[in-house]
């Protein structure tokens, strides 16, 4: 399901509408068919607020957390990864044994094997917490599914894009130069197709689909958005596209009113790229599978090349920075840091 949100201030009224100020909210979506769990049928809906002192948006339109729109069948984007993911991930990144992190954190393998298999202890999770750099306190609140980033209300300009991937979901996005129209596209997720009908609905051009890196489900639908567009198509020096053109760390791009900086937060791929973008309301930094909401990426390449890059590149930016990840809702670099167990140990 893909999705724009309002803005501050527009909020589900308790009875499926919205209250607030008449705005219109565009619905981008897959949605499977009725009684299927496949997801077969692609299209784009509109939902419009009447007049000044008109109706509410539908209640299918409407989420149950505050000032949040989705579509008719998708509450919410699930976190990319549990308690447990987190514990496993940094077991591998840290080459520890499974009788190393059992004897260290002082439980007992069992325990660390129910733990790794996603029982939730919550003594076992803040046992290992320390062991594996983590903030016990944090691991322990993902544990009780206790957290979830507080909604991002993107300005305009902005549309993100959740499409399935096998058993998972990934992120794609779209921002603009409200008065020019003119578009930079990022990733493009398993399907370009609700990215097209946004494209083709706000009448943008879009002058560049720039990758995060070249992992297929990032780039599955690349090929067909630069034939529909005539974008240019870039990725990192480090890793290049076939029949892209390449960028250098710290290059910046000029969009009219939008500046996008690119930052190599390199460790799950060879050319894992950030990229920093100025002139919307607030600082958006685009950072594919470098770092999550409460989680990071997978250190494929190097996991302490992923930690060093995601502190010293994306946790110095300003603290309202809109992170937008590859998978998982957005959330914000001030939540992270109170909240993400990676970067709280």
């Amino acid at each position: 399901m893909t999705f724009t949100q309002p803005r501050a201030g527009v909020k589900c009224d308790g009875k499926g509408g919205t209250a607030g100020p008449p705005r219109r909210v565009l619905l981008w979506g897959n949605v499977s068919i009725a009684g299927s769990s496949s997801w077969r049928k692609r299209f784009v809906f509109r939902a419009e607020r009447q007049a000044a002192g008109g109706g509410a948006l539908p209640s299918q339109a409407c989420d149950r957390g505050p000032g949040v729109f989705v579509g008719v069948d998708m509450a919410r984007i699930p976190l990319e990864d549990n308690f447990d993911d987190v514990i496993n991930k940094a077991q591998r990144g840290l080459r520890l044994s499974d009788g190393e992190l059992a004897r260290r954190a002082g439980i007992s393998p069992a325990a660390l094997r129910a733990l790794k298999d996603g029982a939730f202890d919550e003594a076992a999770a803040r046992a290992v917490a320390p062991v594996l750099r983590l903030g016990a306190d944090q691991l322990a609140a993902l544990g009780r599914k206790a957290w979830y980033p507080e909604a991002v209300m993107p300005p305009r300009g902005f549309a993100l894009f959740n499409t399935p991937f096998a058993d998972m979901t990934v992120n794609s996005y779209l921002v603009w130069d409200p008065r020019t129209r003119r578009a930079a596209a990022f990733d493009t997720g398993a399907t370009c197709e609700p990215m097209l009908g946004a494209i083709e609905t706000e009448k943008l051009t879009v002058r560049y689909l720039f990758l995060t890196h070249t992992h297929e489900d990032h780039v599955a639908d690349a090929a067909r958005l630069v034939a529909a567009t005539g974008a240019e198509i870039y990725s990192s020096e480090r890793e290049p596209f076939p029949g892209g053109k390449t960028f250098r760390e710290n290059q910046t791009f000029h969009l009219d009113s939008l500046a996008i900086k690119t930052l190599l937060t390199w460790g799950h791929s060879p050319g894992q790229t950030t990229f920093l973008i100025t002139g919307l309301a607030w600082p958006l930094a685009i950072c594919g599978d470098s770092m999550f909401a409460s989680s990071m990426g997978g250190g494929l390449v190097s996991y302490e090349d992923q930690y060093r890059n995601d502190v010293e590149k994306i946790f110095t930016l300003p603290r309202d920075t809109v992170i937008a990840p590859g998978h998982g809702p957005l959330t914000t670099l001030g939540q992270e840091k109170k909240h993400n167990p990676f970067f709280t140990g």
